[in-house]
């Protein structure tokens, strides 16, 4: 036998007839992907913290205001438009125009007034807002924290039955 025979067999049982791989990759890779998709969403806060309270006024009064704040909480770079809807039952309309009817119904009485935007005589704020458009609401871009939006009441005229009067404006976040 030839040396080279030789030393392949002596190699082939110290091994246990195992052919080792000259070179094995250490270690072996492969890669994966972790994945999330993140909706649009938008929260809004009102409820009594909100309400608007003209106070008590004698029935003379005349252009009573008041303001109080909504907060609005959208996902970052969010496009959003807030309108306010006045109650439909106390005749409220789409340009923010209200009625406050009488919280006992001793009279039938609506005491009118009128939500604006930025100050009580600024622009009003009605609800003609939609997904893609403005209208007569607000506009804003989600930051993923709460903003704060200033609302103002204007009541024209408090010569009405003296009694107290409420109304129920809906916050409606479109995004």
């Amino acid at each position: 036998m030839s040396c080279n025979k030789i030393l392949f067999a002596s190699a082939l049982l110290v091994t246990g007839g195992f052919v080792l791989p000259a070179t094995a990759a250490s270690p072996a890779t492969a890669t994966f992907q972790v994945l999330i998709t993140i909706q649009k969403a938008c929260s809004v806060t009102a409820g009594a913290a909100s309400n608007i309270n003209l106070g008590t006024v004698s029935s003379s009064a005349v252009n009573t205001t008041g303001t109080n704040t909504i907060s609005v909480t959208c996902s970052k770079l969010t496009p959003y438009y807030v309108g306010l809807a006045p109650s439909a039952a106390n005749g409220g309309t789409t340009t923010g125009s209200g009625a406050m009817s009488t919280t006992d119904a001793i009279s039938a009485d609506l005491v009118p007034y009128q939500l604006n935007q930025t100050s009580a005589t600024g622009p009003v704020w009605g609800n003609t807002a939609t997904s893609t458009t403005v209208g007569n609401g607000v506009a804003g871009t989600g930051t993923g924290l709460p903003q704060s939006l200033n609302v103002y009441a204007t009541a024209a005229s408090a010569n009405f039955t003296p009694d107290s009067y409420a109304d129920t404006v809906t916050v409606n976040v479109n995004f």
